[in-house]
């Protein structure tokens, strides 16, 4: 049996303290993404402000960029700068999560900052409406990083039950799945569903669809919230895009996307456009779509390979998906199949935007 975690065991004495007045004051997590892609946060004290705060109005804050893997020993400091604020599921009341950009001591974006070169681009293109959709796999693991419910020295069995499975032995750990379903309810988060996926302990919910730049802040402000939900039950989260080698499907991050014009009736000839410009750039992309997707894009498991670029109409073992309500109808959007678990929200949305309609200047 998996390790209990300290905060499952002291919830009922935690509460009392979560229930005190703050007495005019307010709890601020200032929440950033560190060199790994792995979500860091901190928590300041700010005064009640009626109506609550903008992003434009939080205070900027900074870390030891040197303890996160941003910034050297001899010039630390790195600067938080807000760009998003949501409601606090853990702490509620008037308490607030803050999604920031990390910035450098001189006034240039962080190395490892993609929502900058991102938010640029949907700013460039915003007259083409983009709605992104991105679907989140993972796979919840124990303490011993063996996925939860997984037998200690060997397997379950095959796969075949397990999606969209219920009923005990198909399923684990619904709870945090639930519990992290209304977390983003709470925070304001566009989550469109859930459901259990191919391999056990595997789970998948979606996010979207979002306009521009608001699709990777929501699906980083997502994955916060599963970190945090999952410590409380005492669970790791793992994002990698093949968890368990062999006959196991992978972890992706499917990413539909649309415009104006491929909404709209005739939008068909706007989708098969993107579709060729994405085959001329498709070594560009998948550099960007996540560490290990090598092992995850093989042409087996719903995945079509690495080398190949391919398109197809219901095709799940394509590069790229047209569903096919959308080739019936003639218009509406596309899922490209090839970004990884692990993916950046904002490299796969901004590269998405600079292939299909051009780069911006520096």
């Amino acid at each position: 049996m998996a390790q209990q975690s300290s905060a499952t065991s002291n919830a009922p004495n935690l509460q009392k303290y979560l229930d005190l007045p703050q007495k005019g004051q307010i709890m601020a997590e200032y929440i950033w993404i560190d060199s790994d892609l792995a979500v860091r946060s901190k928590v300041r004290t700010l005064p009640y402000k009626e109506g609550g705060y903008a992003a434009s109005e939080l205070p900027q804050w900074n870390f030891d960029g040197s303890s996160t893997g941003q910034a050297p020993g001899e010039n630390s400091d790195v600067y938080l700068r807000p760009v998003a604020v949501y409601p606090d599921p853990f702490m509620r009341g008037d308490n607030i999560l803050v999604l920031t950009e990390c910035w450098n001591p001189d006034g240039t974006p962080n190395k490892f900052n993609a929502r900058y070169e991102a938010a640029k681009l949907m700013e460039a293109h915003a007259d083409r409406e983009p709605w992104f959709g991105l679907e989140q796999e993972y796979t919840l693991l124990d303490l011993n990083d063996r996925p939860y419910g997984w037998p200690v020295n060997g397997f379950p069995a095959p796969q075949g039950p397990y999606y969209c499975g219920v009923g005990a032995g198909k399923v684990v750990m619904r709870d945090i799945v639930l519990a992290h379903y209304k977390a983003c309810l709470y925070a304001g988060i566009n989550i469109s569903g859930t459901n259990a996926e191919v391999m056990a302990a595997q789970w998948e919910y979606q996010v979207g669809p979002c306009k521009g730049i608001e699709q990777g802040d929501q699906l980083w402000l997502s994955r916060y919230l599963l970190a945090r939900v999952a410590e409380e039950f005492g669970a790791k989260v793992s994002f990698d895009p093949k968890p368990i080698p062999g006959d196991w499907n992978g972890a992706g991050l499917h990413t539909n996307f649309s415009t104006k014009e491929m909404r709209e009736e005739g939008g068909m000839k706007h989708i098969e456009d993107a579709i060729k410009k994405l085959e001329s750039r498709h070594k560009e992309h998948i550099a960007v779509y996540g560490k290990g997707n090598e092992l995850r894009l093989t042409g087996r498991h719903e995945t079509g390979s690495i080398d190949v670029f391919s398109a197809g109409v219901a095709n799940r073992g394509a590069s790229i998906r047209i569903p096919r309500e959308v080739a019936a109808k003639g218009y509406g959007y596309f899922e490209d199949r090839r970004p990884a678990s692990n993916a950046d929200p904002y490299l796969i949305t901004g590269i998405m935007m600079e292939t299909c309609f051009g780069a911006v200047d520096k």
